[in-house]
């Protein structure tokens, strides 16, 4: 862990600042912060996870870098674990064992590889820091570390795969902070677990219930099993949290060959092999056989984690790609704004603006905000300009003569809707954060070696990129910023990287490559992981 207060300039033992007080300088000189809010960059250890023992504000030695056995933090930090694989979410899950799992125990049990989290007070609203729903996305498994003798997830057996299916999705904890100690609360009416294989979900939006998403399963197109490859994800405002499908890609295979679906297949890097042998023993997974079923993954999903009985949703109207994270602004004007990148080399950002404006007196009414909105995808200008091109069926090149019947194809279909629109190809952009103070966005790109040098543009400069950046996206309207404005400002916060081919000078231990996070604290921090 490392960081630095914006004002204090803090310098690493060996005599350069450290990567704190890099950003923290970069924020300050773009007087993001407005002169009230500080900024520290942070790996592997959430904010909300360590305690200072004595109070201060990140006021600590940066660590040296290395790698060992060892979970290192900062000199009066502390870490513990607070939850495994296999320990039990609901009250009634078995005792995890290695040799005795199965896909029923696995449903009851904390899932595999942690991604996003998101911690919610209780009660709803209160603002408590030492109470509340602790929200974990489980975004992949591995076989290899699951099982005896597998080395490779494509070896499983029919039992084996349905255990990882299990282990896929998300949990609801029930968290509580007792004398400096965070525990899980074992008897919690609100633990729930989603699994890509036990959880029904339904499809709503412009795509819910098109043919391109019906199946021999479901014949009306509005019904899922399961949520796969959940990475990033957000928090809305009326208490729910979404859930953004990202590697899809990874659970499907067979022969594409020529049919309907085969461009829209390829397009998501969809056929041949299958990193999981899920489709060996579920046809579902097989696109030969069931085509349609990989239309229905590489969504949003918005959840209820304060009412376990309540129906996840798949938000179309969000667009279907590869999603590493669904950031939730409230624009000026009262429209919910969510911003997404698509976690690829050579992908793009994107921003949805709902239609009708949230009502916190009422928080019924904003149940269903991301049905309707309007999904745009960015271009970047090399004037330091970006505009927000709408994604609408019937404008410009998003029409039938394009194989865009309706609305539901340009949202199937995002990633070819954006490629027509000329939309800027980006470093793989990943987590997209707003600071709460300015409003101002913040955009992860985590790298791409197979850019090259004549490849590289204003907001990808460095070809190969094989450390990544961060950008600034700038909102017009100061103070109450319009996240619904057609045209941003952009600049470049931070070229990551070792010393030498960073933007900025650095410690030999204070340098961090390949973003792939970010978040703002209560105080209005900026860390990084």
């Amino acid at each position: 862990m490392i960081g630095g207060e914006r004002d204090e300039g803090r310098a690493s033992p060996g005599g350069a600042p450290d990567i704190g007080a890099i950003v923290a300088e970069r924020l300050s000189r773009r007087e993001v912060m407005g002169g009230l809010v500080a900024a520290a960059a942070a790996a592997m250890v959430p904010a909300w996870a360590a305690d200072a023992a004595d109070g201060s504000a990140l006021a600590f030695t940066e660590l040296r870098k290395g790698l060992d056995e060892t979970h290192h933090v900062a000199r009066g930090y502390s870490a513990s674990v607070l939850i495994r694989w296999g320990d039990p979410v609901l009250a009634d899950a078995p005792t995890w064992h290695p040799v005795r799992q199965s896909a029923e125990a696995q449903a009851r049990q904390f899932g595999t590889n942690n991604d996003f989290l998101a911690f919610l007070p209780l009660a709803q609203g209160s603002g408590r820091s030492d109470h509340g729903l602790l929200c974990v996305n489980h975004e992949y498994s591995r076989a290899a570390m699951m099982f005896d003798g597998v080395a490779d997830s494509r070896e499983v057996t029919r039992a084996q795969a349905e255990i990882e299916m299990a282990a896929h999705g998300h949990s609801v904890i029930e968290i509580r902070r007792d004398d400096g100690v965070w525990r899980v609360v074992s008897d919690s009416a609100h633990a729930r677990r989603l699994t890509a294989s036990g959880t029904v979900l339904e499809m709503s939006g412009p795509a819910a219930g098109d043919p391109r998403l019906i199946t021999k399963a479901d014949p009306s197109g509005r019904k899922v099993v399961g949520t796969l490859n959940n990475c990033g994800g957000g928090v809305t405002p009326w208490g729910t949290v979404l859930l953004a499908e990202e590697n899809f890609h990874f659970y499907f295979g067979g022969f594409v060959g020529s049919g309907p679906e085969a461009a829209n297949l390829q397009r998501y890097g969809i056929g041949g092999p299958s990193r999981f042998g899920w489709l060996g023993h579920h046809d579902r997974f097989d696109v030969a056989r069931n085509p349609n079923e990989a239309n229905r993954f590489g969504w949003v999903v918005e959840l209820d984690p304060f009412d376990p009985a309540s129906t996840p949703r798949k938000r179309t109207a969000l667009g279907r790609f590869k999603h590493e994270a669904a950031t939730v602004a409230i624009n000026r004007d009262g429209r919910v704004v969510v911003y997404s990148g698509d976690d690829q080399i050579f992908e793009y950002i994107y921003r949805f603006v709902s239609r009708e404006r949230f009502d916190p007196e009422r928080p019924a009414a904003n149940r269903d905000l991301l049905d309707e909105g309007t999904l745009s995808v960015a271009r970047f200008g090399a004037d330091g300009h970006l505009d927000w091109l709408p994604l609408v069926w019937g404008e410009g090149p998003l029409n039938p003569e394009n194989g865009f019947h309706g609305p539901a194809d340009v949202v199937i279909e995002a990633r070819r809707a954006a490629d027509l629109l000329g939309a800027t190809p980006m470093d793989r952009p990943e987590d997209i954060e707003t600071n709460p103070t300015t409003g101002r966005v913040y955009v992860v790109l985590t790298g791409n070696a197979f850019r090259g040098a004549a490849q590289t543009d204003g907001p990808n400069p460095r070809g190969p990129n094989l450390s990544g950046h961060i950008l600034e996206l700038i909102p017009p309207g100061g103070a109450g910023v319009d996240h619904g404005a057609e045209r941003f400002l952009w600049n470049i916060l931070l070229l990551a990287g070792q010393p030498r081919s960073a933007n900025s000078a650095v410690s030999a231990d204070g340098w961090l490559a390949n973003p792939d996070n970010l978040a703002f604290d209560s105080r209005g921090r900026l860390w990084i992981a």
